[in-house]
């Protein structure tokens, strides 16, 4: 099964909400880049997001804190593609110390999954790379 992963830290402009609080459409944004390459892997075309079937976002996210979203297949149609995304937090601002202080957490902490599909029409599909069948989860 090919995995699609980003490893990204949230930034100050990423804050939205009191104490630094991240808001919850960044990770969908990271999904669309895991998404984005997954489709240029099989299909040799970025594809376009359709919907997501559900998201559901399950501890918060801070500036500061190193999220890495991941994604693949689960299921393959003529042209769409369903996809399963997690996010998880390795890395979190330390609560004591110096402002710069961070913690590398000692177990990830799942923040955010979800369930989305993008479509690729049959006149963009070009020479699969990676085949279908290499990438959905078992």
């Amino acid at each position: 099964m090919r995995v699609a992963t980003i490893r990204i830290r949230m930034g100050a402009a990423d804050a939205h909400y009191a104490g630094n609080l991240v808001n919850g459409s960044r990770q969908l944004d990271l999904y669309g880049d895991v998404a984005t390459e997954l489709a240029i892997l099989s299909d040799g075309d970025e594809g376009l997001f359709r919907t997501y079937e559900h998201v559901d976002f399950l501890a918060p996210v801070y500036a500061g804190d190193f999220i890495e979203a991941r994604g693949w297949y689960i299921k393959v149609g003529n042209t769409s593609r369903t996809m399963q995304f997690e996010s998880w937090k390795f890395i979190t601002l330390a609560k004591d110390g110096e402002d710069s202080a961070a913690d590398f957490l000692p177990e990830p902490i799942l923040v955010c999954k979800a369930i989305g599909i993008t479509v690729v029409p049959k006149h963009c599909h070009r020479k699969i790379f990676v085949p279908h069948a290499e990438m959905v989860a078992k």
